[in-house]
């Protein structure tokens, strides 16, 4: 898999210049040019290997890059980041020795009390995909909560709870019995900050875990916590493809 063409955003991102959230806003904001010409959208078709980037004037041109994924079963108080000033364990840590000299990144976020499922790779394109709400890629959560949710709250759920951004999009929401400590399991295909605490939080349910095991088709599996396995590209396309 060479990053040839795709879209500007991924291919920025491959670039490693900034992080997906400011690449996004210089695009939307108007300082990157391609081949000349101001883009504001980010799904703008660009070949990394003809096409002529910049970002705030400068000159972007990235190399074509041999795809890596890694899986990774992220523990409780890691950071899902590069790297932290403050000198706190980030998920980069994990990434088996072999990977260490490539620009690999995790796709999206899970917050620092959140545990489970998360996806390293160094493909721009893979990432725009499952971050972008537009995809509407779902991801599924186990929720462990002290007490049982009444039947008009898992109604409330999966029709959408109002938070202080907006209505949520309908979530699934089921009772779950051989994964102990957790009780719940919700399936979502948005991605906001701390959305799913937050929507439990409003129904006066707090959180004592939560823990990610499905993103899209991808599935955390047996992959014991603190474990990275690499995922072969062939089968990356197949789950995550465009069409």
């Amino acid at each position: 898999m060479e990053s040839k063409k795709g879209n500007l955003l991924g291919v920025l991102i491959e670039a490693g210049i900034a992080s997906r959230r400011k690449l996004a806003a210089s695009i939307i904001g108007g300082q990157v040019t391609v081949n000349g010409e101001v883009i504001t959208n980010l799904r703008h078709p660009v070949n990394s290997e003809h096409d002529t980037i910049t970002v705030d004037g400068k000159a972007v041109k990235p190399k074509p890059t041999h795809h890596i994924y890694i899986m990774l079963h992220k523990p409780d108080g890691v950071l899902s980041t590069v790297s932290d000033e403050r000198g706190r364990r980030t998920v980069t840590s994990f990434v088996p020795e072999r990977y260490r000299h490539l620009r690999l990144y995790p796709v999206g976020r899970l917050d620092i009390d959140t545990s489970g499922l998360l996806l390293l790779t160094n493909d721009g394109d893979l990432t725009f995909r499952l971050t972008h709400p537009s995809f509407e890629n779902e991801k599924e959560y186990l929720v462990q909560v002290k007490d049982k949710l009444k039947p008009e709250e898992v109604k409330q759920l999966a029709q959408g709870i109002r938070l202080t951004d907006g209505m949520t999009a309908p979530a699934v929401v089921r009772e779950v019995k051989n994964s102990p400590p957790f009780n719940y399991s919700i399936t979502i295909h948005e991605g906001r900050n701390r959305q799913i605490r937050r929507m439990f939080g409003v129904l006066g349910y707090p959180i004592l875990a939560l823990k990610r095991i499905r993103l899209g088709k991808l599935t955390l599996g047996n992959l014991r916590e603190g474990e990275a396995r690499e995922i072969p590209s062939q089968k990356i396309k197949q789950m995550f493809s465009e069409g």
